[in-house]
């Protein structure tokens, strides 16, 4: 392994070792707590502009393998991690984590206190971060970092949806065959915005008997509007996707454009903020985000607390109270995960109910979406 020094907006300098691709990488630092899946949260788009470092101390033993991408590529930044292990072992592994992220270009951090960085980053909060296997210079990272652009500066979004629509053709994996369900005809046909989702997202749409159909973040409303008045379609989801969705200004008019009619739609992380932000209602930053797969979310309608997945930044304000019902609160900070539109066969939620990686409790509401589609 060879070295890769590491300085942080808030003048922290480090060096460590590195494995996965080489060169220099610019982009925000927060920190994931899921204990599994660190092949399905590097795959994930809404990662994007992110370093993610994993509390989890132990990392690349179990390899990777097709099945468990997210996405087409590996979309953060970098991953840090304790301990990087180059020999791994499980019965579905077919490569290592370094190939995989030297394949896509992503920096892999390693023999660094990632204790320290977690601590760091909840206290002080998410940051912009350089990493480099060829500037050793303080100085030098410094100057360059200062002279980037920040994560909220860039659409991400523009870069990790799909060019062209599609059929997604497959459900939840079945682990008695290995493989993914395939799907099948449904008479309720949604399309899916694609901010950045990820394959889960979809296959949970397929399985609860769904016909699926993926379009880019370039959409039109007005066509996505005719489609439902001539009965193409019956429902519309928003995707989860990265950066900040204040940013997306065109796709906000859009979208509102789409509330105004009668259309039922559902929506995920991103695609929730967007929602409120389409309302009048703009997102607000948290301090270092929620990202990992063991947060308690109260649901008041049921008095049950599910256990979730987590991955955002960013969160609708507490004055959407105005036009929406609470269906979901994080236990954690007490934020609102989850709300139903008032007068509107409109609802989302912050956290992920597809869960991957992560517990399955919020599996229910892919069902829910499935009953009230035309």
């Amino acid at each position: 392994m060879q070295k890769v020094w590491i300085y942080l907006e808030n003048g922290t300098f480090l060096e460590a070792k590195s494995f996965g691709a080489t060169g220099t990488s610019v982009g925000e630092i927060v920190f994931n707590t899921s204990l599994t899946g660190y092949q399905e949260i590097i795959s994930d788009p809404s990662y994007a502009g992110q370093f993610v470092t994993f509390t989890m101390p132990e990392i690349g033993n179990v390899g990777v393998n097709e099945d468990d991408m997210e996405s087409t590529k590996c979309h953060c930044k970098g991953v840090l991690v304790r301990n990087y292990h180059a020999q791994y072992s499980n019965y579905r592994s077919q490569g290592d984590l370094d190939t995989l992220l030297k394949e896509h270009g992503v920096l892999g951090i390693t023999e660094i206190d990632t204790r320290f960085l977690t601590k760091m980053i909840r206290d002080e909060g998410a940051m912009m971060m350089i990493a480099s296997t060829e500037i050793s210079c303080k100085d030098e990272l410094a100057k360059k970092l200062s002279e980037s652009p920040r994560i909220e500066d860039i659409n991400y979004i523009e870069q990790v949806s799909t060019k062209e629509s599609y059929v997604h053709k497959s459900g939840a994996w079945n682990h008695e065959i290995k493989a993914y369900n395939k799907a099948v005809m449904s008479d309720k046909k949604v399309v899916v915005i694609d901010f950045g989702v990820k394959r889960n997202i979809l296959n949970e749409l397929v399985q609860s008997g769904l016909e699926v159909e993926v379009v880019p973040s370039t959409f039109k409303a007005e066509d996505l509007i005719a489609r439902f008045e001539a009965k193409e379609i019956g429902g519309i989801f928003l995707s989860n996707g990265p950066g900040d969705p204040l940013t997306l200004t065109e796709e906000k008019k859009e979208v509102q454009k789409l509330i105004d009619k009668d259309i039922p739609m559902f929506a995920i992380c991103l695609g929730h903020q967007m929602l409120s932000i389409a309302h009048g209602y703009d997102t607000f930053k948290l301090p270092f985000g929620q990202h990992g797969g063991n947060h308690p979310v109260a649901n008041p309608e049921s008095k049950i607390v599910e256990i979730t997945a987590q991955n955002h930044n960013y969160n609708v304000p507490d004055t959407i109270v105005e036009i929406a019902e609470i269906t979901h609160k994080n236990l954690f900070d007490n934020t609102i995960e989850g709300v139903k539109y008032k007068n509107k066969e409109i609802f989302s939620v912050q956290h992920h109910p597809e869960a991957s990686p992560g517990p399955h409790e919020s599996k229910y509401i892919f069902k829910k979406f499935a009953e009230i589609v035309k």
